[in-house]
């Protein structure tokens, strides 16, 4: 990895753990343990770094998805490891890097989002036309719809206003979501494969 590299995984690091307003730009500096000189000459500004560490976070996401997909043996599955793998993410995720990235850096939310809305979108709609080229998803699906609905479930699952972590069981929710929804999607075939994934992975 390159210094630049290291910096922005590290501070994506502290922004994951404490949020980013926790940190004014000096803090940042003494925790990353690098110069002033050597920091300024990298990023223009702290929204600048900001902007930096999202794309650099993207980018991880992605190369984790397609290294994480390449291990599933059918579209329902793939659906599946997508979905926990969000989930993982968001829970090593402090919930005020999300807030002060909404509040404070719209640029950086902003590529957020289509990151979301487009990327994560358009890989589950691609995923989804591909089981139900191989049998495993209703052809009468509306494919747009369906990925929308998917992405918008697991933003409501991931929010402690509508499933208080200690009121509710994430796993139990991810459950009671999913394996009901994503098998309505599903032929017999398909249906099967999402009951024997649960079952298989303790869900």
């Amino acid at each position: 990895m390159t210094l630049s590299e290291t910096i922005l995984g590290e501070t994506l690091r502290i922004f994951r753990a404490e949020g980013i307003e926790a940190n004014a730009e000096e803090d940042l500096i003494r925790k990353l343990d690098i110069r002033k000189s050597t920091y300024h000459e990298l990023f223009r500004s702290k929204a600048d770094l900001v902007k930096r560490v999202t794309l650099f976070d993207i980018a991880k996401q992605k190369e984790e998805q397609r290294l994480l997909l390449a291990t599933a043996s059918n579209p329902v599955e793939e659906i599946m490891l997508l979905l926990r793998n969000g989930i993982a993410q968001m829970q090593t995720i402090n919930p005020l890097f999300i807030s002060d990235m909404q509040q404070h850096y719209p640029e950086a939310w902003a590529l957020t989002l289509d990151y979301l809305s487009n990327y994560s979108q358009h890989l589950n709609t691609e995923i989804l036309n591909r089981g139900i080229l191989q049998g495993y998803f209703r052809r009468d699906i509306n494919l747009q719809l369906v990925t929308k609905i998917i992405l918008e479930q697991f933003f409501m699952m991931i929010n402690p206003l509508i499933f208080p972590p200690a009121k509710y069981s994430l796993p139990e929710v991810f459950r009671s979501i999913y394996l009901y929804y994503v098998r309505g999607i599903c032929t017999e075939q398909g249906g099967k494969m999402a009951e024997e994934y649960f079952a298989k992975n303790n869900l």
